[in-house]
């Protein structure tokens, strides 16, 4: 289908309220998508929860595709002009820190901050939680994983996989640079993913800023700790071990080329 036909709005004066209308429209996709999938939504029960008639999402659309990918750019959106500027500040660190290694790791934790700020300040409904859930387990169309790496997914990784390499002295390559990255801000996930469980182990009734706090500071005091082990091993030839020096684990070993 073309851009033009998918992303039609009216003209003129009628562009507000065409706007206003697709954006409920999405609104709604996400809550039915997120509940049902896919394949179980129908364009006539997005319309009805929307409140709009099953022809305007054609008229907007085109099709129930058109109406998913939508969706995922709508958030792809919402969630790269949040990280974009701290995004930014980390390419500006990487281009003029060198070997900088602790402005390299207060770059790393400014992201992650940020994606704190993201979960606890701006949090996704459950039905937005839902739809990333189902689409990264490969239940959707291709469609809005491309969306989601392009413009969201791919320009975070790049960032922290290039600050973890330089910190680390892996390649940006290395699966081990990518399990690094992964490992990282996968500490963040069970507050994202599932609130009710972290709360539930926590014995907290909600996450007030008190308890956000505490968790920012304990993630990123983890993170530090890791990336800073990482910098040592990458600038010592061997691990010191009760006052003996001994040859690094097999995993500090590997070739740490650069890229």
């Amino acid at each position: 289908m073309s851009e033009a036909k998918r992303l039609r709005h009216p003209a003129e004066g009628g562009y507000a309220r065409g706007e206003e209308t697709r954006l409920r429209i999405i609104g709604a996709a996400i809550e039915v998508f997120g509940e049902r999938g896919f394949e179980a939504a129908s364009t006539r029960d997005i319309a009805a929860r929307a409140g709009v008639n099953a022809p305007a999402l054609q008229y907007y659309f085109a099709n129930k595709e058109g109406v998913y990918r939508a969706c995922a750019e709508h958030i792809a959106c919402a969630v790269s002009t949040h990280f974009e500027p701290v995004l930014q500040r980390a390419r500006a660190t990487l281009a003029s820190a060198g070997d900088d290694t602790p402005a390299l790791i207060d770059a790393f934790i400014a992201i992650q901050e940020a994606i704190a700020d993201r979960i606890f300040l701006s949090p996704a409904t459950s039905s937005q939680r839902l739809f990333f859930v189902r689409e990264q387990a490969g239940q959707e169309p291709p469609g809005a994983s491309d969306i989601l790496e392009q413009r969201m997914r791919g320009p975070l990784n790049r960032v922290g996989l290039a600050l973890i390499a330089r910190i680390g002295g892996t390649a940006t390559d290395d699966p081990i640079t990518a399990i690094r990255l992964m490992s990282l801000h996968g500490q963040m996930m069970p507050f994202h993913v599932a609130p009710r469980a972290a709360l539930t182990l926590l014995g907290w009734p909600q996450f007030d800023a008190d308890k956000r706090l505490l968790i920012r500071t304990t993630v990123q005091a983890n993170a530090r700790a890791l990336l800073e082990m990482w910098s040592a091993e990458r600038l010592e030839p061997a691990v010191i071990t009760k006052g003996k020096s001994s040859a690094p684990s097999k995993a500090t070993k590997r070739p740490r080329t650069r890229s």
